[in-house]
């Protein structure tokens, strides 16, 4: 996902989409630590795409307290 998508998603759709890919991350490391996952890179993508939602709800929480 996009930093363009991420922008255009709702309030309500991002708290969704963070959800989902937390945990989904979780489930990753955690298969990841069983047996190895074909395509590791997924677990540092994942954490990035976390960061970007979570920097885009915060730019919003300060902008709106302005």
């Amino acid at each position: 996902m996009k930093k363009e998508n991420i922008k255009e998603l709702s309030d309500k759709e991002l708290q969704d989409r963070l959800d989902a890919v937390q945990r989904e991350y979780v489930q990753e490391r955690i298969q990841h630590v069983i047996a190895p996952l074909d395509n590791p890179a997924k677990i540092t993508a994942d954490r990035k795409l976390i960061a970007r939602i979570k920097t885009e709800i915060r730019a919003r929480e300060l902008n709106i307290n302005k």
